[in-house]
């Protein structure tokens, strides 16, 4: 499998994390969306990170979709999902924040770096950081409430992807989300920044790196 992509995108980061954890084997290209447009096309002409390239030459896009393919692939043992419907559910809220605090993150990014200072709409930025800091707001509550496993073989995907989520948010909007006001957070993203699995798809312009 290929996972085309940027790992400075979260979404292609949350899945090389996922992949890893899931022990299923994949070579990363980091191609970008922005600065190798005519390339990703060739790929994947929607141009949409990430995509995976199937061992069939499917093409997948949307990290959820990607994970939900991944999990099927993986081995039992090896599931970062819950199957107790309570667990599952518990699990599934705490993506849901994550990826609507990732989301939020991303289009605040893409207001001050594309759209020229003129035409941004001080109207529309206020309402999607306020939707950024209630998520991250609901978030920290719920960790404090059930706190998440960051060890290697207990971090399910609710912790890679509020992991994820976090560190993103903190290297491109350290001032607008303030570390100090989310701290079960923020000590979560350190715990998983520790992990292979993370350290081996570092956020960045980088590419992944296989252990071993």
């Amino acid at each position: 499998m290929q996972l085309i992509g940027m790992l400075d995108s979260p979404y292609v980061r949350r899945v090389a994390v996922s992949l890893q954890l899931l022990k299923l084997p994949f070579e990363h290209r980091p191609v970008s969306v922005f600065r190798h447009f005519e390339q990703f096309r060739q790929i994947n002409p929607v141009v949409k990170a990430p995509s995976l390239v199937c061992a069939d030459g499917s093409v997948l896009m949307d990290s959820t979709l990607i994970l939900d393919y991944a999990e099927s692939l993986a081995d039992g043992g090896n599931s970062l999902m819950p199957s107790a419907p309570d667990k599952r559910l518990e699990t599934l809220r705490v993506m849901g924040l994550a990826l609507a605090a990732c989301e939020k993150s991303v289009q605040v990014v893409y207001e001050r770096n594309l759209r020229p200072a003129d035409k941004q709409h001080a109207p529309w930025i206020d309402r999607i950081t306020d939707q950024l800091l209630w998520a991250y707001a609901t978030l920290e509550t719920e960790l404090k409430r059930t706190p998440l496993e960051v060890e290697r073989h207990n971090i399910n995907q609710a912790g890679v992807t509020a992991a994820v989520a976090w560190f993103f948010t903190q290297a491109m909007l350290p001032e607008l989300v303030r570390a100090s006001d989310f701290p079960t957070l923020q000590q979560l993203s350190n715990a998983a920044e520790t992990l292979e699995a993370f350290a081996a798809a570092p956020h960045g312009p980088g590419t992944y790196q296989a252990k071993g």
